[in-house]
Order: C-alpha cells, then structure tokens, then sequence
C-alpha cells in the first residue's frame, strides 16, 4: 500500500475494520453501508453547519435502531461515511495511533450513532475497546 492511500485502498482499510468487528456487533448492526470520500459534500456540511471540511471525519446517516419501526421501516440502508482527508490530517497529529486504529475508532463511533448511543456510551465503549488492546 502506498505511504497516502487512495479512495480504493482507504476503503478497503474500512471494510477491514468493520469485518474486524465481533459478529454479533455486525449482526447486530444489520444492512449498513459503508461510503469512504475525500471530503463531506457541501450540503452535508451546511447541513451539520461545518465550513471547514476537514473538520468532519465520519458520519452516520440513517434511522438509529432504537427509533426504527416494525411496522414502518426505513426504506434507505442507514450508512456510514468516512472522509479520507480528515481522518489523514487528524493521523499527521496523531503519532500516537495507527491509521488503523482510527479508522476502527470513527467505523465504531459512526455505528454507536446507528445503535442509538449516546457520545458518552461510546467513549466509555472506545475507552473499553482501547484498554484490551
């Protein structure tokens, strides 16, 4: 792999670590979709009210779990964006973690929107992921 990975191997690196997840957790999670970018889109960012674009490095678009209805379910798989160029510039302050291992963090963070989580419940659950390793 090339020192800056491309779209294609970064999404690859993503796909990675989503297969890296334990079973039930993927079972668990069901149909989501996995989009690596550079960049958000404008009007992703304009929605979430961010100029910079190199401040968003994932983000979870869907009907978390906990809202979704038997009897009126989502049409749309729930998906799962990481932005490629955030995430590179966030690792170049980083030395501290692999790209890897940020890529698993943000992957993990996104779906934690997907199941309902709240920011604190998947800290402590990176915070617990973090302490095995």
């Amino acid at each position: 792999m090339s020192k800056t990975p491309d779209l294609e191997e970064f999404q690859a690196l993503t796909e990675d670590a989503y297969a890296s997840l334990p079973e039930d957790f993927r079972r668990a999670a069901g149909r989501i979709v996995i989009h690596v970018q550079d960049v958000a889109d404008p009007d992703v960012l304009a929605e979430l009210n961010i100029v910079n674009p190199m401040h968003l490095t994932g983000l979870y678009q869907g009907v978390p779990l906990i809202h979704e209805s038997v009897t009126f379910p989502s049409q749309e798989a729930p998906r799962i964006f990481l932005y490629r160029k955030p995430l590179l510039a966030e690792l170049a302050t980083r030395p501290d973690v692999t790209l890897k291992e940020l890529i698993s963090h943000v992957v993990i963070h996104e779906l934690g929107h997907h199941f309902g989580w709240s920011d604190e419940e998947m800290d402590a659950i990176l915070a617990d992921s973090s302490d095995e390793t």
